[in-house]
């Protein structure tokens, strides 16, 4: 009897890892119809390559993907995400993608986008061990670090997430400032902009935190890169 009751949890649990995946490619089939009713043309476009104007760097949380919060189309927003947005100049996946974005498809937008209520900010709240993402969540205890003494004030323990969410935002926006990357294309060009955004999930609008850069003046004399030695 105890077989046979742990056998028909097993094909339960079978049939619903069926159905979720199969939910997906039947998700993908009623996108393609609904694009191509609008636009029977799009995809043989899209196929001929891509020139977004924005690079997100944003949350690996499901709930905020780029596209939908900016109701933009496939090819308009270039993407990266991780765990609380972080952009760490150790991290070659991160600059890769900024190198491409900037110097390829020359993006005039680089956006540094956080929610609030992340998880990955929470948890860098605490003393806690969580495994492998300890080391990630290093970097946002860093920042904590650097405003700890206005964190410390702050005795609401969601508001001092969320605090420390625009904050973590607008240091990770600095830190993509410090890049070569960037600044190398500010000597360049004067169209490209630096942003921080925070999304609010629970309205589903973007904050803009006003931390927009586009130049290398105001990052300090040992961050603002010299011109390269011939």
């Amino acid at each position: 009897m105890k077989n046979d009751n742990k056998n028909g949890e097993k094909l339960k649990l079978q049939l619903a890892q069926t159905e979720s995946y199969t939910k997906l490619i039947a998700g993908n089939r009623a996108w393609v119809d609904q694009t191509l009713e609008k636009d029977p043309e799009f995809f043989k476009t899209l196929a001929k390559g891509q020139s977004p104007e924005v690079l997100w760097i944003g949350c690996a949380d499901s709930r905020v993907p780029a596209n939908e919060v900016t109701g933009t189309l496939p090819g308009e927003v270039f993407v990266h995400r991780n765990i609380a947005n972080v952009c760490n100049h150790t991290d070659m996946n991160m600059l890769s993608v900024l190198d491409y974005a900037v110097n390829v498809l020359k993006v005039k937008h680089v956006i540094v986008t956080g929610h609030y209520g992340c998880g990955g900010v929470a948890a860098a709240l605490t003393n806690k061990q969580f495994g492998l993402i300890d080391n990630w969540l290093r970097h946002i205890k860093d920042v904590y670090r650097l405003h700890s003494h206005e964190l410390d004030r702050i005795t609401n323990q969601e508001q001092k997430v969320n605090r420390l969410v625009e904050l973590n935002v607008i240091e990770q926006a600095y830190n993509l400032c410090k890049t070569t990357i960037i600044q190398n294309a500010w000597k360049e060009r004067d169209d490209l902009y630096v942003h921080g955004w925070i999304v609010d999930i629970s309205t589903g609008l973007v904050k803009d935190l006003g931390v927009s850069a586009n130049d290398s003046h105001k990052l300090g004399y040992v961050y603002e890169v010299a011109p390269a030695a011939v």
